[in-house]
């Protein structure tokens, strides 16, 4: 199969991803102390902090084996979509960027696995006292939007550009 007839034609989505995490996660390494924030606005900052766990920082204050656990999960996540892009029509646009923004958001976050033993969140949504919601990166971000487009093509039926091919369908019911 060739990359231009399968999902894998989107993977410049996953490409990008990466490029984007990593380089906003390298330029708050740079400019930005461990632990320091930079207000934007009143409910919006740049704070450079750590997660050694997942989502929400589980696991995080475990002794280090979760890193390894979350490498393995993200190496398995990356080859199931890897390999359901390349089976996929690339007229599934929207189902391919959505794989493919999961993906680049799991490798973003694994290369800083890999090199840093930690990632690095940076972007806080906050209202003083009242709410603050935990740091999260650019890697995160494409992650949820990716699972949320996933969820509304599961909720509302096929991705608009799939073309179903029913010549493989059987015609007999059987039970």
């Amino acid at each position: 199969m060739k990359i231009s007839s399968s999902g894998l034609f989107y993977s410049w989505v996953a490409l990008l991803t990466v490029i984007a995490d990593q380089i906003t996660k390298d330029l708050v390494v740079k400019n930005i102390p461990y632990m320091g924030s930079i207000d934007i606005f009143s409910w919006f900052s740049l704070t450079h902090v750590y997660n050694t766990g997942a989502a929400f920082s589980f696991l995080a204050d475990q002794p280090g084996w979760q890193g390894y656990l979350f490498l393995g999960i993200a190496a398995v996540v990356s080859v199931v979509i890897i390999s359901v892009l390349a089976k996929m029509p690339a007229k599934s646009a929207v189902m391919a960027v959505s794989l493919n923004l999961v993906l680049g958001g799991a490798v973003g976050n694994a290369i800083d696995r890999v090199f840093l033993s930690h990632v690095v969140d940076f972007i806080s949504v906050h209202v003083d006292g009242v709410f603050n919601y935990p740091a999260f990166n650019v890697a995160d971000s494409a992650i949820c939007v990716g699972a949320f487009l996933l969820v509304v093509i599961s909720i509302f039926g096929k991705d608009p550009d799939i073309e179903v091919d029913k010549s493989d369908e059987k015609n007999d019911i059987s039970c």
